[in-house]
C-alpha cells in the first residue's frame, strides 16, 4: 500500500512544512507516503462563478490527470464524513490488508471540480469546520500517522 496526498497550492508557509515534513518522516517506516503540490490556478480579484467553476475544472482535471488506474481516489471535503481515529486506523488497515494505494486529494480554495467529486470512492471531512488548506496538510498527515501508530501499537497514540 501507498499512500499519496495531492494538493491544491504551493508554497506553504515554513511552519506548514516542518509539521508536514516532521509527520512525513514519522509516517515512512508504517506505509510508504508522498505528497504532491499541484499550482493553483490563477484567481483574479473580482471573480464570477463562471471563473469559479474553471478554476475549479483546471485543479480537478491536473488532480485526475496524477491518479494511476489502480489508486483509490478519496476527496477531502467539509460535507464528506466525518470519522474518529480509530476508524481510520481500521480503514487504513483494510487499505495494506487489500494492497490498495490511496489518493487523498485536497482541493484549491473554491472545493473540488464535479468531476473529482464523481470519480472519488468516497469523500471524507476532518471537520465540519471551514479549515485554512495550509492546516490541513498538518492536519491530515499527522491523523494519518496516528492512525498508523494505533495499527503498530506505538505509544503515540494514547486514548482517553
Amino acid at each position: 500500500m501507498k499512500i499519496r496526498i495531492l494538493t491544491i497550492g504551493q508554497k506553504m508557509p515554513a511552519w506548514v512544512m516542518t509539521g508536514v515534513d516532521d509527520y512525513l518522516k514519522r509516517i515512512q517506516p508504517f506505509v510508504q507516503t508522498q505528497i504532491i503540490e499541484i499550482p493553483m490556478a490563477k484567481r483574479g480579484k473580482n471573480d464570477s462563478e463562471a471563473d469559479i467553476l474553471k478554476y475549479r475544472q483546471i485543479e480537478g482535471d491536473a488532480i485526475l490527470a496524477q491518479l494511476k488506474g489502480n489508486e483509490l481516489l478519496i476527496a477531502l471535503e467539509v460535507a464528506g464524513r466525518e470519522f474518529s481515529t480509530e476508524k481510520l486506523a481500521t480503514t487504513m488497515q483494510d487499505w495494506m490488508q487489500a494492497g490498495q494505494d490511496v489518493v487523498l486529494a485536497i482541493g484549491g480554495p473554491d472545493g473540488h471540480s464535479q468531476a473529482v467529486r464523481q470519480a472519488a470512492a468516497w469523500h471524507w471531512s476532518l471537520s465540519k469546520l471551514t479549515l485554512p488548506h495550509p492546516l490541513v496538510r498538518v492536519m491530515l498527515i499527522e491523523q494519518l500517522y496516528r492512525a498508523m501508530t494505533i495499527n503498530h501499537n506505538h505509544p503515540y497514540h494514547r486514548a482517553g
